[in-house]
């Protein structure tokens, strides 16, 4: 009884596949939509009459679809199948046509030339069809009769053989009946419009009843009479299938990949963060309208549209597979997309500073991490800086030394007193200008970079004269009393222009400092004490006075220290807003403070009158 037992549980079974629920499967997580279905349909003729053609090279290549009410026929002239293929092939869930048995026996050296790869085929028809009934004669054996296989989506299927007359020729012919709810997807124009869009560039005869679906060659692969001509067919093309009119369009031609197409630059810029999509057709079949990773990141810029036979697709047949050679694929588009810059940057600056007045952004990603294309485009990047819109090529020959800030707030707080006491200082506040700005010692050898900081600043400040400061020192240390709590130092500097009463400084470190003394206020003991013995050795923020503006000179000679207090406090204030730096709630009290304590003051002066 054990030994029967023991061999009874080694005995293999089959899996019971509820087909129902695996076209559930398909429609719901395999496939984005419906559609797929005809993708299938015309990716199973293709391959089909590949097939043939692989034996008998005279063969016919011929596709065509039937719409009719609720039902799709769909004819071809391929290799056909035998009884023997259909009980093999179409009842055998997963079993692929492509395989090295079934009708792709004895000729796998033409397997790359086949578009399928998983053998799910006629099972994605169950998405939109309730019956698919499948007549097909066999080319290989032509004395063999034609063979019936229908199939329900219950999972039942019959098979039998017909008539010759029922097949005359070798091929097969698939009828679908719609399911409940799916006509729509087989209704006359619905498969005009999907099969243009899927089979635009196979290379056979298909057609939806008598309008062709094939516009071959490619736009790519068009001769144009010249190289103008050439741009406005490929920018009509362009907006008939993205729907803008590009800037430029950039030829993608890597034949060691088997890769042709065609770029698109947006007419308008993008945001880096934004996933580019493209539309790619693999040996004429589309593939995908949304391949994002098929550049690299930095050109965002673009929109492709291209046709390879080597790239490798998942299992639904509706992106690409990330391996080697996509990454290869990446890399020499990239390449391609590069020396398209390059050519403009030497023979057409005009377009090339069209296209960076848009996508300047998108180059400078690419630059910082290529410093020949960094080199290439120095003349041509634009800068915000003092001195105006330059490159930084133009802003080095300028100045010895090329200052620039991290951030936006802190260009705006130093910039009009740096430009008008002769500094040169770069806004590298943007995206990606910092990086470069430090890169341009390895392409401008003795070209000397600066951070600019507080200290730089007022460095660059006149001091004033020691008999005038220390008269004074009372009003000084007035200021200085009233800031203090704010971690806000005071000093008194000589600079223009005249109309800039005070100036704030700070850096990160100070900055940083700051947050953590708030932080530290605000904790309880354990963690105030943690904070306390973080506590930097950083110069704190300060408040620049300008002793040349009459403003500071009127203030500096009042007697009341409250008044004095509140002035400055109002300066510092102002100079926060001039800055465009964000408050914390204290700076917000204190400018309400500060307001109300000058009304204050100009009201008791008119009561005193």
């Amino acid at each position: 009884m054990d030994s029967q037992t023991s061999q009874s549980s080694q005995t293999p079974h089959t899996f019971q596949v509820d087909l129902r629920g695996l076209v559930d499967l398909l429609s719901h997580h395999l496939y984005s939509s419906p559609k797929v279905y005809l993708r299938e349909l015309l990716q199973n003729s293709v391959d089909a009459i590949t097939a043939r053609r692989a034996e008998q090279p005279d063969a016919p290549a011929r596709v065509r679809l039937y719409p009719e009410a609720g039902s799709l026929r769909v004819e071809d002239s391929g290799i056909g199948l035998t009884e023997a293929d259909v009980h093999n092939l179409l009842a055998t869930i997963g079993r692929s046509s492509k395989r090295t048995e079934g009708i792709a026996d004895g000729i796998q050296e033409v397997r790359s030339d086949f578009l399928g790869q998983f053998g799910i085929g006629l099972l994605a028809c169950f998405v939109v069809a309730e019956r698919i009934r499948v007549v097909s004669r066999s080319a290989r054996t032509p004395d063999a009769a034609p063979v019936e296989w229908t199939a329900s989506d219950d999972g039942s299927y019959t098979v039998r053989t017909l008539p010759h007359e029922a097949r005359p020729e070798p091929g097969t012919t698939v009828h679908l009946v719609a399911r409940a709810g799916a006509g729509e997807w087989l209704t006359p124009e619905r498969v005009l419009t999907l099969a243009r869009d899927f089979g635009s560039l196979l290379p056979y005869d298909v057609r939806v009843g008598d309008e062709a679906v094939t516009d071959l060659p490619a736009p790519w692969n068009r001769s144009y009479p010249s190289p103008a001509n050439r741009r406005v067919a490929l920018a009509r093309h362009c907006h008939e299938l993205f729907g803008f009119t590009p800037l430029d369009s950039i030829e993608l031609d890597v034949p060691l990949a088997g890769i042709r197409g065609v770029a698109y630059v947006l007419p308008s810029a993008v945001s880096p963060a934004q996933r580019a999509t493209h539309r790619v057709h693999l040996k004429g079949m589309l593939l995908t309208e949304r391949a994002e990773q098929l550049l690299p990141d930095w050109a965002f810029f673009v929109r492709c549209v291209l046709d390879t036979d080597s790239l490798r697709p998942t299992a639904s047949r509706e992106s690409l597979y990330e391996d080697e050679t996509l990454a290869a694929v990446r890399d020499a588009l990239g390449t391609r997309i590069r020396s398209w810059l390059t050519g403009l940057a030497a023979g057409d600056p005009e377009r090339l500073a069209a296209f960076l007045s848009v996508h300047h952004l998108g180059v400078k990603s690419l630059a910082r991490h290529d410093t020949e294309m960094l080199r290439t485009m120095l003349p041509w990047l634009p800068f915000e800086t003092t001195d105006g819109q330059l490159s930084l090529e133009e802003f080095a020959q300028r100045h010895p030394v090329v200052h620039f800030t991290r951030t936006v707030e802190e260009y705006r707080q130093v910039a009009p007193i740096a430009s008008a006491q002769g500094v040169g200082v770069i806004n590298g506040g943007y995206t990606y200008d910092s990086e470069l700005v430090e890169a341009l010692p390895s392409v401008l050898p003795g070209t000397v970079v600066a951070e600019l900081d507080a200290d730089t600043v007022t460095a660059h400040l006149d001091a004033v004269d020691p008999a005038e400061e220390l008269a004074l020192s009372g009003f000084l240390a007035a200021a200085r009393a009233k800031l203090d709590p704010l971690g806000c130092d005071v000093v008194l500097r000589a600079f223009h222009p005249l109309s800039v009463p005070a100036l704030h400084l700070d850096d990160r470190a100070a900055r940083h400092e700051q947050a953590r003394a708030e932080a530290e206020e605000q904790a309880d003991d354990l963690w105030a004490g943690i904070l306390g013995s973080l506590r930097g050795s950083a110069p704190r923020a300060r408040l620049v006075l300008n002793h040349l503006s009459p403003l500071i000179r009127r203030i500096s000679s009042l007697g009341d220290p409250e008044l004095i207090g509140t002035a400055t406090e109002s300066l510092y204030g102002q100079a926060l807003l001039m800055a465009q730096r964000p408050l914390r709630p204290a700076d917000t009290a204190l400018l309400n403070r500060a307001f109300i304590g000058l009304l204050e003051w100009a009201t008791h002066g008119e009561d005193g009158n």
